[in-house]
């Protein structure tokens, strides 16, 4: 055990942890309303709800931490056809707030779209890894995977869960482009993907999508304040009402009643309104700490397959914060998004907690190769000297190599 946690990064446990700690004591001040009043529940219901959801996501967050991450590469057919036959699925299902997105299983709900995520970047992350001496050929090796994810996005857009499927769609692309395709392939789907959007366009518009754009950006025209602009209204009330210290843990006024999803996608207003921007700065430096380390983690990484893992499980965290201050700030459309580790919601919170667990699987790997490169340069020679710097550089990059096709699977071919 002691072997194990040397080489455990603290740091993507514990900011996590004091991340979703803090989020639960949200969740509490923002929901005790709209559980009593909207849902006609206890006041603590959903604070409730979310330390049940904790305290399962930390044996998973073990789980995956443990479970060597490479074995995903032997798992990506079974985990892929299950999450196809799950959003197919679903849309079978009984229409919550306008969409197809949910199981309801008594008592919890499962989101697929959100399976599809980390789904879908361990598939891209193990065919992209596999296919690196393919990737001159468009044919060959870059275009086999975007068939997969043009289902999965296909099947997302039909609930309709834009918000997941421009979450999945940004993370395949910080995958695919990390993967070195060339340029003038990544030029070819840029181009695709325009005319693609610009047909399917016209049959996407309705006056829903239509008044999430008009309250976006019109909010305070006088059709608009009160009906398609009024959540982002009063989102712009609670984050000019906090200042720069707040009113103080439990104060806010907009959580009561104006915010329709104060718990969810606007917690982010009520931290704003109640912690004022040192409360928003702590998040945000905690959520960038986390994105930031798996960053790291990635380039540190000699396996293709757990660079591209991290990055695309890193590009998760950070794209699903964009997107979520984006909408309480009017920089985007209302899509639904909500702040990682902080918004109530339990098959987020599960996802990612795996998804951390297995940042810190490969920040493993990559410590226990530092750790073997490191005692086999500093080991004496057969008359009891120190290599010199050549020999250490030398043995330090022959043992990276040996260890990167026994463990990690092919190396980069750059």
């Amino acid at each position: 055990m002691k072997k194990r946690l040397r080489n455990f990064d603290f740091t993507l446990l514990f900011t996590p942890l004091l991340l979703t700690a803090f989020g639960a004591v949200m969740i509490y001040s923002a929901s005790y309303t709209v559980a009593v009043v909207k849902f006609d529940q206890s006041a603590t219901a959903f604070f409730v709800r979310t330390l049940i959801w904790i305290g399962l996501a930390i044996p998973v967050f073990a789980f995956f931490c443990f479970v060597p991450y490479q074995k995903f590469q032997k798992w990506i057919k079974p985990i892929m056809v299950v999450i196809i036959l799950m959003l197919i699925a679903v849309l079978f299902t009984d229409k919550v707030n306008g969409s197809r997105s949910w199981f309801s299983l008594g008592f919890f709900s499962l989101q697929p779209a959100e399976l599809a995520k980390v789904g879908m970047i361990i598939y891209l992350s193990a065919v992209y890894a596999k296919k690196q001496k393919y990737l001159h050929s468009f044919s060959k090796g870059v275009l086999p995977p975007l068939i997969v994810l043009g289902i999965i996005l296909g099947l997302i857009v039909i609930q309709p869960d834009v918000g997941s499927a421009s979450i999945v769609f940004l993370i395949s692309c910080s995958i695919i482009l990390s993967a070195g395709i060339r340029f003038k392939h990544m030029a070819i789907l840029i181009l695709a993907g325009v005319i693609l959007i610009l047909a399917v366009l016209p049959h996407m518009v309705n006056e829903e999508r239509i008044s999430r754009f008009t309250g976006a950006y019109k909010p305070f025209d006088e059709e608009h304040v009160q009906d398609d602009g009024f959540q982002l209204v009063q989102s712009y009330l609670a984050i000019g009402n906090g200042g720069i210290l707040g009113d103080g843990l439990g104060q806010g006024v907009q959580k009561l009643g104006y915010l329709p999803e104060p718990h969810t996608d606007f917690i982010m207003a009520v931290i704003a309104e109640e912690l004022g921007f040192i409360g928003v700065a702590a998040v945000l430096t905690m959520l960038a700490i986390i994105v930031l380390r798996g960053f790291y983690i990635a380039k540190q990484c000699r396996d293709s397959f757990g660079s591209l893992l991290a990055i695309g499980i890193s590009s998760m965290v950070g794209i699903q914060t964009f997107i979520n201050l984006g909408a309480i700030t009017g920089l985007l459309p209302i899509t639904g998004v909500t702040l990682p580790f902080v918004s109530y919601g339990g098959t987020s919170l599960m996802i990612l907690f795996a998804s951390m667990g297995i940042l810190n699987n490969i920040a493993r790997y990559v410590r226990s190769q530092e750790l073997i490169v490191s005692e086999s340069t500093f080991t004496q020679d057969k008359r009891g000297r120190r290599p010199s710097n050549r020999q250490r550089i030398r043995t330090t990059s022959t043992t990276t190599q040996t260890r990167g096709k026994t463990r990690g699977g092919e190396r980069w071919t750059n």
